[in-house]
């Protein structure tokens, strides 16, 4: 299978591309800059030749900017443009492509658990309606820019990804100093959910779902257990043997972080992988306290 990815020098893009390159599978990277071999270039916001894609079985599109900053209206609406446009210029393209020639019969399109928006303790799945806030509201653009290729005939799935547990890079980066240190504490009520997956199995579902021609549509990528905040706070002080003894107040949250720090930190939701589960996918990682003990070995 040819794959081309944007976002490849990512977390989850280079974490793929090995992947995909362990299982005897083509990656390609879609890049802005001049492109060295096997390399393709894009502009996000310029029209794509549909005459690029062809030969590739799948495209994967993570690309897309960073979401952690100062949530100025400047910053969302950059955020949100990275997004919807990229997507727009990948699908229109991808829709093009395979009118014409049948491929790429897949688009595989990021976007994240952000879409349910603060829910408390409801139970989530794929086919729980849109939440309210900023990410909801980029969560919904974003997967309804992948709409041309779906019209198509592309088999499109928009990937609602969780928190990542990953060693150098993600959400747990910024954490795992202060835990080390002996900082770390539930942040504010700690009753909030926080829908979780591991590296391994945020790369093992794509890769299932490239081959998995019965997936479409929005799929939940975060493992079987959501847990709450406090509990994930004392599994990770477990895990590193330290005291999870200083809470950040939800004040401090808001004062420090702003809206970012309230979407990201303080809301809530419980997020299940219903179409994984029912597609068979097997989790590498199911339990927090093992997927924490093998991030940290990475």
């Amino acid at each position: 299978m040819r794959v081309l990815i944007s976002g490849a020098s990512g977390l989850l893009g280079s974490a793929l591309t090995r992947a995909l390159q362990a299982a005897s599978h083509k990656p390609v990277a879609l890049v802005r800059r001049a492109p060295g071999a096997d390399e393709v270039q894009w502009d996000p916001n310029e029209p794509l030749d549909p005459a690029k894609l062809a030969g590739f079985d799948a495209i994967v599109h993570l690309a897309g900017k960073n979401i952690a900053g100062r949530w100025t209206e400047q910053f969302k609406r950059e955020v949100l443009e990275s997004r919807v446009r990229g997507t727009l210029t990948l699908a229109t393209a991808a829709a093009e492509s395979y009118r014409q020639g049948g491929q790429p019969r897949i688009f595989l399109s990021a976007s994240g658990a952000g879409y349910y928006g603060n829910r408390g303790d409801e139970v989530l799945t794929e086919d729980s309606p849109l939440g309210q806030g900023f990410l909801a509201e980029v969560c919904k653009q974003w997967e309804a820019a992948t709409a041309a290729a779906s019209q198509a005939g592309v088999r499109v799935v928009n990937l609602r990804t969780g928190v990542v547990l990953a060693r150098d890079g993600g959400a747990l980066k910024p954490m795992l100093l202060p835990f080390k240190l002996g900082l770390g504490g539930r942040v504010g009520s700690g009753q909030q959910y926080w829908s979780w997956i591991s590296l391994d199995d945020e790369i093992g579902a794509m890769m299932f779902l490239l081959q998995n021609d019965s997936l479409r549509g929005p799929v939940n990528a975060v493992g079987p257990t959501p847990v709450r905040n406090a509990e994930f706070v004392r599994a990770l002080g477990k895990v590193l043997h330290r005291p999870t003894i200083f809470p950040l107040p939800e004040w401090v949250v808001k004062t420090l972080l702003g809206e970012m720090g309230g979407e990201l930190l303080l809301t809530s939701a419980r997020v299940l992988p219903a179409k994984l589960n029912a597609a068979g996918y097997r989790f590498m990682r199911p339990d927090l306290s093992e997927a924490l003990r093998a991030m940290l070995r990475e």
